[in-house]
């Protein structure tokens, strides 16, 4: 069993913020693999369902950003689910727009969402990295992050979400090299 989470902020006001793109990841591998209806639990919006052979859980945590380790430590514990089960979709500055890298372990880089998983449940997870880019200073960074997405890069990010659904199975799988390099041969399309 794997624990698969979303990072983002609730509400209908940030929905399209490049900082919920982990968010929106979830929404769409949910739809696009059948998952079960959304439950209230944990702190968040909760999902079960298939993968391949695995089972998965998704997880959008219901609190703000800096809050999300509280909400994604409940589900570990509850489950008895070990760091490694555990993969986070999150929005990375320093990846270029919509370029997929996985990791695993490593700092936070100021990500508040990181930052608050790693005080909960430690730093060996599995990260999703979903390129935002860099504004170019870093006085725009808090208005880029918390800024929508623009209706030119809405291409970009169908694509990269469709690329990442259709290849959440080597994900399941572990096969991270795999998931990158089948993710980004979609791209090139």
């Amino acid at each position: 069993m794997q624990l698969w989470v979303g990072l983002g902020n609730p509400g209908p006001r940030y929905a399209m913020h490049r900082h919920n793109v982990g968010f929106i990841t979830c929404d769409l591998i949910a739809d696009m693999h059948e998952f079960g209806p959304v439950q209230k639990k944990f702190a968040g919006w909760f999902q079960e369902g298939r993968i391949g052979s695995a089972k998965v859980l998704l997880l959008k945590p219901g609190t703000f950003m800096n809050e999300s380790g509280r909400a994604v430590g409940e589900a570990m514990r509850f489950y008895k689910l070990p760091i490694d089960a555990l993969t986070v979709f999150h929005d990375e500055l320093d990846l270029a727009p919509f370029k997929v890298k996985v990791k695993r372990g490593g700092g936070h880089a100021g990500h508040n969402g990181l930052r608050s998983i790693d005080q909960h449940c430690g730093a060996d997870f599995r990260r999703v990295r979903l390129g935002i880019g860099h504004p170019g200073h870093k006085d725009r960074v808090h208005g880029h992050v918390l800024g929508n997405y623009a209706k030119a890069e809405m291409d970009g990010l169908t694509d990269m979400l469709a690329a990442v659904g259709a290849e959440a199975e080597w994900l399941a799988k572990g096969d991270d090299a795999r998931f990158m390099s089948d993710v980004a041969l979609r791209m090139q399309d």
